[in-house]
């Protein structure tokens, strides 16, 4: 693990975003393409002593834009970043502590920070594992832009470990 980079990372999220805080994320693996994040159930639980859906929406999205942001900093770039959509299924309850995870391969990086170096703006697909099993899964579309980029933008679905759907804008999407 890039024990330095990682806490950069977290401080960054911890700080820009008070939720993570009281909901005790921590970073528990960074590499180059792998991000792993967890949580104690404590502070993430529900009525059911299960993490709450929340909880688990919440820290899996900040696991998504953790890896993208990492990416993007290794790349020597700056960017804004954003989720610009994302879906959660819920398969299982959550009885231990939260653990998310998130990976791209070395080709789906390489051409996300290309495209942003080209034009100012880029789009990425990744999916992140909560749980067990997993318990839950979800598909965040990650919007990345520069200051003085340009207005069209790519959208590029880069391969994760568990490749889904894609949304292209272009009218079909998820329809019938």
């Amino acid at each position: 693990m890039n024990a330095a980079a990682a806490k950069d990372l977290e401080d960054k999220i911890l700080h820009g975003i008070p939720l993570s805080r009281a909901m005790g994320y921590r970073i528990t693996e960074l590499s180059d393409m792998r991000i792993s994040v967890a949580a104690p159930l404590g502070p993430n639980r529900n009525v059911h002593h299960t993490g709450f859906a929340g909880s688990l929406y919440a820290l899996g999205i900040l696991t998504a834009w953790g890896l993208c942001t990492h990416v993007v900093a290794r790349a020597g770039l700056e960017a804004d970043l954003v989720v610009a959509e994302a879906t959660i299924r819920y398969r299982a309850p959550v009885y231990a502590d939260i653990v998310c995870r998130c990976s791209l391969t070395d080709e789906a990086a390489q051409a996300f920070v290309d495209e942003l170096a080209a034009n100012g703006r880029a789009r990425a697909t990744l999916d992140v594992a909560i749980g067990e099993g997993p318990a839950a899964m979800i598909e965040a579309v990650m919007h990345a832009s520069q200051a003085d980029a340009p207005v069209s933008y790519t959208h590029l679905t880069l391969p994760t470990t568990d490749v889904g759907w894609c949304w292209g804008g272009g009218g079909g999407g998820g329809e019938g």
